[in-house]
């Protein structure tokens, strides 16, 4: 990511939910009604390799808007919009207001599929004139964020054809891009002004008939001149719109069949649960000759970020543990190997960043990959550990040795850059991120008084994971036959905890020290990331129920979830990106520390102010980030206006809410459930086809006068359950 998430006025975005396609390396985004303004100051448009490839899509009657009905879209993959006309005059009557209905159907393959249904419901014929607006600018996504540069490649004046028009550019990295946009039946006439091409057809309605009007829009990137579709039959745009709704609605049911599923009396959570299956397919994407990712979000970061994709792969493991799996192999075939300042890499190192788009190719940037991230490498260590212990799967852990020996080299070596037993970071790349933790905005960490710590920075929570990556990475290397070195890491863990301890404590505060900055001075902002070392367990419990009281202060909790910043604090700003927002990833992982040292009291409430906070999001699903005012009786959340959606880790954020309420965990083909826990707003819930080592169990889960009962309603012959009180 580039530190320019804060640039004040760069992105906008109404108050109404825009609604997101995607498939592939392919995604779009539009406005509810469906539109894509060519004056809209936001990341609108069709993306395919990190370029914009449509960033205008206007359809007019007459000369005027259609006006918008309804909204919807299924499994992240296929669009619905309901539209209508407003009254339009004819020089002997009038054609009455909502007497036409448009309902336009949007699916992908490969391209953008678009089948707009026309009914006349007046009782004659009508004759009415359509428009397409259509343009593309060909920015990097880099561009539309905010990314200035000095010279740009070669707009090419748009083509029209026989089916529609074709826009062209060829990039300063010499690559032709295209968007060719095609109709079925052919346009009337197309009209091109400036790079802005109008689409226009005449169509006669008859009285309670449909009519169909077909459009494709297609990227190619390579070919000199792109072909145009086929003719008549097998290849027509019809039925590649028929092909691609078969298409998804294949893959999709074979991805749910491959996951756990989950039914409740509570059927808000239940379809929580199923959008989050199918957002986590949706983001799940396959790059030739690297293998298959999940990408943090859309639009800003559908791409391979590493942080990003291994803690959502830990937090969707009681979903499938194949999304682990190959986010694994994926960034170990990308795992640092020189020492490059330009990208911020190092030998072991775990990318940061991936990006295929103009930018990268042309070197203006350093995500060819960027590595610019402190805590990836432990959560490598970690994710690795939890996937072998949920499926027992050895070989994944032989596959994988020599990039656990080297991502815990990197800790050790590259990661202690002053030798002193702590991760710190520093920036060498001159376009490379500040910061460097999950907080990377350019004013994530931060003191109390709103300076800019002087780094390296050693964070608080980065160390945690740290602590835990080395136990973790002892426990392998038993496994591995390496027990020389794991008793060496096994040293180095608890030496570490005993340096956090004396570091980091603030005696005053009762709490941790947001990081250490380069001169070993404790940042004392009070933050979020000290709540992510509950779950490592580098707090003796003492010190951890200090912790946990002040997360849920109101200078801390919202009401809704747990604040990045606490509200005394001066940099704190509840519309900020970092400093007072809340994030449900944050929570979440907040939330399995309250297990760890059986706070129900508190968990409980955290997963209730998080679920009905969801219920005033769209499709009740928890966006990547929300404000963090202070909850009030009569209204809801506040949305934060750039926030990705569907956000990769906030996706998975419910998933391991409902398994750390549960008390579920997994080693190998044994599920444990210990002292579950079912919050007064889910009564029975069912847990199905949950995967375990190499087999599978059923579970039902009911709340009976404030207590909560487990039954096993299946297991396997390779699986076992064992439930604890």
């Amino acid at each position: 990511m580039l530190d320019i998430t804060q640039t004040p006025g760069l992105i906008t975005q109404s108050c109404m939910a825009p609604e997101v396609l995607k498939e592939g390396e392919l995604f779009f985004i539009c406005g509810p009604e469906g539109e894509v303004n060519h004056e809209h100051p936001g990341g609108f448009g069709l993306y395919y390799r990190d370029t914009r490839f449509l960033s205008c899509l206007e359809t007019h009657l007459e000369d005027g808007h259609l006006l918008f009905l309804s909204s919807s879209t299924k499994d992240s993959h296929f669009a619905q919009f309901e539209l209508t006309n407003s009254a339009l005059t004819r020089t002997d009557h009038v054609i009455p207001a909502q007497s036409l209905h448009f309902r336009a159907l949007r699916v992908m393959d490969q391209a953008l599929f678009q089948r707009l249904r026309l009914i006349n419901f007046n009782p004659m014929p009508v004759m009415i004139s359509l428009q397409f607006t259509l343009g593309a600018d060909f920015l990097d996504i880099f561009e539309v964020r905010g990314f200035e540069r000095k010279q740009r490649g070669q707009m090419l004046p748009p083509a029209i054809t026989r089916e529609g028009v074709i826009f062209g550019y060829r990039g300063r990295d010499n690559l032709p891009r295209y968007t060719r946009v095609s109709f079925s039946p052919h346009p009337d006439g197309v009209e091109v002004k400036g790079n802005l091409a109008t689409v226009r057809f005449s169509l006669s309605l008859p009285p309670g008939r449909k009519v169909y009007l077909y459009m494709q829009i297609k990227p190619v990137i390579g070919e000199d001149t792109p072909s145009s579709p086929p003719g008549r039959g097998k290849g027509t745009i019809p039925a590649g719109f028929s092909r691609a709704i078969r298409k998804t609605y294949f893959l999709y049911g074979r991805w749910k069949e491959q996951c756990t599923t989950f039914n409740s009396d509570n059927l808000f959570l239940a379809n929580m649960l199923r959008r989050n299956v199918t957002d986590l397919y949706a983001l799940s994407t396959h790059y030739p000759d690297l293998g298959t990712i999940v990408q943090a979000g859309i639009p800003w970061y559908a791409a391979p970020f590493g942080r990003d994709a291994l803690i959502t792969s830990w937090q969707a493991l009681i979903i499938n543990p194949q999304i682990a799996r190959q986010s694994l192999y994926f960034l170990a075939r990308l795992q640092g190997r020189e020492d490059n300042p330009w990208r911020d890499e190092q030998p072991g190192k775990i990318l940061h960043e991936l990006r295929r788009g103009e930018l990268a190719a042309c070197g203006e940037i350093p995500h060819t990959p960027y590595y610019g991230t402190v805590d990836a490498t432990p959560w490598f260590i970690i994710l690795l550990s939890e996937t072998l212990r949920w499926t027992g799967d050895e070989q994944l852990l032989t596959d994988l040795a020599s990039n656990l020996y080297r991502a815990v080299e990197w800790c050790r070596k590259y990661g202690d850059m002053d030798g002193d037993g702590f991760i710190e970071y520093a920036v060498r790349s001159p376009r490379g991120l500040t910061n460097q933790g999950w907080k990377d905005s350019w004013d994530g960490v931060i003191d109390p008084r709103g300076n800019l710590p002087r780094g390296p920075i050693a964070l608080v929570e980065v160390q945690a994971y740290y602590y835990l990556a080395l136990k973790r990475a002892a426990e392998m290397g038993r496994i591995l036959g390496n027990t020389a070195w794991a008793q060496d890491l096994e040293k180095e863990a608890e030496q570490l905890k005993q340096k956090f301890l004396q570091a980091f404590w603030m005696e005053e505060e009762e709490y941790p020290a947001f990081a250490l900055d380069g001169d070993k001075n404790p940042v004392r902002t009070i933050v979020s990331n000290a709540g992510h070392c509950l779950f490592t367990g580098i707090l003796p419990e003492e010190l951890a129920l200090k912790v946990i009281r002040r997360l849920f202060t109101t200078e801390m909790y919202s009401g809704w979830g747990i604040r990045t910043m606490g509200k005394t604090m001066g940099p704190y700003n509840p519309m900020s990106y970092h400093n007072g927002s809340v994030w449900p990833h944050d929570n979440a992982i907040i939330a399995l520390g309250l297990r760890c040292y059986r706070q129900f009291h508190s968990l409980e409430k955290l997963a209730t102010g998080l679920y009905e906070a969801a219920m005033s999001f769209p499709y009740h699903r928890l966006p990547e980030v929300f404000c963090g005012f202070t909850r009030r009786d009569d209204g809801g959340p506040v949305h934060y206006p750039t926030a990705c959606d569907p956000q990769a880790w906030a996706v998975g954020s419910m998933p391991l809410l409902l398994q750390t309420l549960l008390g579920i965990s997994c080693r190998g083909g044994e599920v444990r459930v210990s002292a579950p826990l079912l919050p007064p707003w889910i009564q029975e819930l069912q847990i199905c086809n949950l995967s375990a080592g190499t087999g599978k169990v059923d579970l039902e889960f009911t709340r009976k006068q404030g207590r909560t009962y487990c039954g096993v309603l299946r297991a396997t012959e390779k699986a076992r359950v064992i439930i604890e009180g």
